[in-house]
């Protein structure tokens, strides 16, 4: 008899014992999980939205530095367009508009970058454009760098042509700045005046008083921070166009929240 009720026994507690189950499921554990689950995608969005706020202040100090590069930029290459013997020498137009080029390019892009930041907030159609401009900046840029760092590789025949150039009033002004004749040599391109003062007296020095030494000194002064301070600026349009990146998946991001949230009817935490 006990023997016979036994399966039945069995089966009653098993059925009981899964009604329990089944009523803590979901009365307890799956409400837990909602709630857990929905608290933690609030502290997700408040953490991005923390993170977010960080972000923009990188994302701003970054973007003062290229307004910082483009005025730096414009400033030297209108101020050294004024007439200086040396710089005059060192620097030619090309070098100056180049430079200004790039300047006016840096600038155009921190408006555009104002333009993008004080768009609606998930919007991110001013970014997308700002990254463009950044990607022709960081185009320009390596060229203009590049192109000033090949120049100076070959100082010597460069600056003889721009030697050849110069009127005989400039020649003997840089001569008598140096106290030296001629380029390469004394008596190959002098011009007669001032510390050369005659055809006898440039035949006389030795090869060591050719002005080339002095020439490319003060020009390679000039050349190598330029194309170095360019390579710089490199940096600075890389760095911004890597937090503009991070700005554009965080707003895509949050407006995805935004979405999730109102589906599930909440108020937004977003």
């Amino acid at each position: 008899m006990t023997t016979a009720r036994l399966p039945q026994t069995v089966f009653f507690a098993t059925a009981v014992t899964s009604l329990h189950f089944l009523h803590s499921l979901f009365s307890d554990v799956l409400p837990h999980i909602f709630r857990t689950t929905f608290s933690r995608s609030s502290r997700l969005a408040d953490t991005m939205l923390s993170s977010s706020k960080l972000l923009m202040a990188v994302w701003g100090v970054f973007d003062f530095c290229l307004l910082g590069s483009g005025v730096l930029m414009l400033a030297l290459s209108i101020v050294w367009r004024e007439p200086n013997l040396m710089i005059n020498i060192a620097l030619s137009t090309m070098h100056l508009n180049a430079a200004l080029i790039l300047a006016i390019l840096f600038i155009v892009t921190f408006v555009i970058s104002i333009g993008a930041m004080v768009q609606k907030n998930p919007g991110i159609l001013g970014f997308v454009v700002l990254n463009w401009a950044l990607i022709v900046d960081a185009i320009a840029t390596l060229v203009v760098g590049t192109i000033i760092w090949f120049y100076s590789l070959q100082e010597r025949n460069n600056y003889y042509a721009v030697w050849k150039m110069q009127t005989n009033t400039t020649r003997v002004a840089v001569q008598n700045e140096f106290s030296c004749c001629g380029y390469f040599l004394p008596n190959d391109t002098a011009a007669i005046g001032g510390f050369c003062v005659s055809d006898t007296f440039v035949n006389s020095l030795p090869t060591t008083s050719a002005c080339v030494s002095h020439i490319t000194a003060f020009a390679d002064d000039m050349l190598q921070p330029i194309f170095t301070y360019i390579y710089f600026f490199m940096g600075i349009v890389l760095c911004l166009l890597l937090a503009s990146l991070c700005v554009i998946k965080t707003r895509t991001e949050v407006e995805r929240f935004r979405k999730i949230d109102a589906k599930r009817g909440g108020g937004g935490f977003v």
